[in-house]
């Protein structure tokens, strides 16, 4: 993993530092002239016994003996290569092509290819080691197993690349100054089971790196118990983003039986957990998930809250309704993004007190899942205070509705002037007096900023006849997917939600449309009729700016929302992409793609790796 870039031996006995610019410098005109001036004016100095003319024509031959030597130098120094003269910046542009040609989707290559390439680049010259030496340590990703060659060389069962790690940072702390983002593997076959063995290692290679900010694709269960990489990220003062998920704990289960809340964690547990959070100043992004029979009571939610000053983005899910309530939504912190999912303890009068305050008008993005909102004047109340909101998303069982006495309805029911993304996903069968009031606003110019609708649950089409016309919305392997064709036989209603299933119901529509005649257009010469065109159906409003979105949030998943289990996957691909090609990090790779270098197979080939693709955090809000 590490590489150490070896100094090459000069041909003479000299000192010259790391940055060659040193060594440069050494050999410059200037000096070699600062030389022979002294020089001169030392001879000149004691030639005390000759006459004036003599003195002159010492001084003259100096000087012309100074000319010669300088336009010698000057001829016979070969200018400097054009590389070493080129800023910085050109070099760090270069590799971030470098970059994101071996990360481009459907490319053959993996993070081992790439880090091999850095590495020869580190070799070409100093220069190069120094722009390399950023990009190389900035994002360190291990994926896969290691090689079998290497465990047998280290004597080691696994994780010889994580021990190789912690080596270089500890022996060579400016490199460790460098890391910003760590992937390391997951050993264990199951998602988020981590060995305490593993969990140590981790943490001794986040306490080496001062300026670590992110530590993706590893979350393991805090059971409110003492964990070395808790504590390790706990003093990481630059971490930006965060997630707990938090475990069942025998003592605080035992002490449920007995007890009601609050008081079912003791102090020093509470404590523990609120003093992880002292030292995150530059969070700004926190995920919450609770596993079944776990506990984080409503106290301590708050006193986090206020030690997060940076904290904009917030994800809380599947808590206990005495964990988390409407009366701690009343104590978030503005944000950016907010999502809430799965809480019993989160009613319709919660959610209208929070958008009705002064901490929730900044939101930019809004995902309430899976809450069971009654109320469609709740939805129009949130559109209408939050005048910021860019994104919303809304998918649950229940169809919000009016109250029985409200008789007389203004359109638009439903607007907002600064959306531009709408998730809606209502998949109850009396949904679709929600939808036809949203499709009413929409119509009524409610909605001016919006630009894309994702409804997979849209059983008649009523979004879809409001956006864009499109020829094609079903993906070419939607015919290929069995899974979806297996959950359709096993239970109809239930296929009817998925978002296979909304992409196949969207087509349908649409070649039903396309075989109905639209428009006639009848051509008539001297009154009689010499030509027909029939023009074809389609579905969509000509002129809207909207359009019609029937992907899901992460490709190849079948879930339009990415989930809690898609986070805690690692796997280097996901199926099948937005266009239905077959993601080639499925396959592996083992360098085979570089098979045609002249060096042969030594050159290309390392132990075969899943191009891992991870989820960034921002794709949940």
């Amino acid at each position: 993993m590490a590489y150490r870039p070896q100094k090459t031996p000069l041909p003479f006995s000299t000192s010259v530092s790391w940055d060659s610019a040193d060594f440069y410098a050494a050999s410059r005109p200037e000096s070699r002239r600062s030389s022979t001036s002294s020089y001169a004016s030392f001879g000149s100095a004691h030639s005390t016994f000759s006459t004036t003319q003599t003195t002159t024509t010492s001084v003259g031959s100096s000087r012309s003996s100074f000319t010669t030597i300088q336009q010698r130098s000057r001829s016979t120094q070969p200018p400097p290569p054009v590389f070493k003269r080129l800023p910085l910046e050109i070099y760090e542009y270069v590799l971030q092509q470098l970059r994101n040609i071996h990360t481009e989707p459907y490319i053959q290559s993996c993070a081992t290819c790439y880090l091999r390439d850095l590495y020869n680049l580190a070799l070409v010259s100093r220069t190069w080691d120094r722009a390399v030496r950023v990009q190389l340590y900035d994002r360190i990703h291990i994926v896969g197993h290691d090689s079998a060659s290497q465990l047998k060389r280290c004597k080691m069962k696994s994780g010889v690349r994580l021990k190789l790690l912690r080596r270089t940072l500890r022996e060579r702390r400016i490199l460790a100054q460098y890391v910003h983002e760590l992937k390391v593997p997951n050993l264990q076959s199951d998602p988020g089971d981590f060995s305490t063995e593993t969990i140590d290692m981790v943490a001794s290679i986040v306490m080496a790196c001062p300026n670590l900010e992110k530590l993706v694709g590893f979350y393991p269960t805090y059971n409110h118990t003492f964990s070395r990489l808790t504590y390790a990220l706990s003093t990481r003062k630059k971490l930006k983003e965060h997630v707990w998920i938090v475990g069942e704990n025998d003592e605080i289960t035992a002490r449920s039986q007995i007890q009601l809340p609050p008081g079912l964690m003791d102090m020093q547990q509470a404590a523990n957990f609120i003093q992880c959070h002292d030292s995150w100043s530059s969070l700004t992004t926190l995920f919450l998930h609770s596993q079944p029979n776990a506990i984080l009571e409503h106290d301590i939610f708050i006193s986090v809250f206020e030690r997060l000053p940076s904290l904009l983005h917030l994800a809380i899910s599947s808590f206990d309704i005495d964990d988390f309530n409407d009366e701690t939504l009343r104590y978030i912190p503005p944000l950016q993004s907010l999502r809430l999912e799965s809480l019993s303890g989160v009613t319709c009068d919660g959610l209208s007190r929070y958008v009705s305050s002064a901490a929730a008008l900044p939101l930019r993005s809004l995902s309430l899942l899976t809450l069971s909102i009654s109320s469609l004047q709740l939805i129009s109340k949130l559109l209408a205070n939050l005048n910021s909101l860019a994104r919303f998303s809304i998918s649950q069982e229940l169809s919000p509705t009016l109250p029985p006495d409200m008789f007389m309805i203004f359109q638009p029911l439903l607007a907002s002037a600064s959306l531009s993304y709408l998730h809606w996903d209502i998949r109850s069968p009396l949904a679709s007096t929600a939808t036809d009031h949203l499709a009413s606003s929409i119509r009524a110019h409610g909605f001016p900023a919006l630009r894309t609708i994702r409804a997979p649950a849209d059983p008649y089409g009523t979004l879809q006849a409001l956006c864009k016309p499109r020829p094609q919305i079903a993906l070419p392997s939607d015919k290929y997917n069995a899974a979806a064709a297996d959950l359709r036989k096993a239970n109809p209603s239930l296929y009817a939600r998925t978002l296979h299933a909304a992409r196949e119901a969207a087509q349908q529509r649409i070649e039903a449309a396309r075989n109905t005649v639209r428009f006639r257009i009848v051509v008539e010469e001297d009154g009689c009729v010499s030509q027909v065109y029939d023009l074809p159906g389609f579905v969509g409003t000509v002129g809207s700016r909207i359009e019609y979105l029937l992907k899901p949030d992460i490709p190849g998943i079948g879930e339009a929302i990415c989930g809690w289990g898609d986070l805690l996957k690692d796997e280097g691909g996901r199926g099948n992409g937005d266009d239905g090609k077959l993601e080639r990090g499925m396959e592996g790779c083992t360098g085979l793609w570089n098979a045609s270098h002249p060096v042969g197979k030594k050159w290309w080939w390392h132990t075969e790796r899943t191009r891992w693709k991870g989820i960034e955090l921002e794709r949940f809000f």
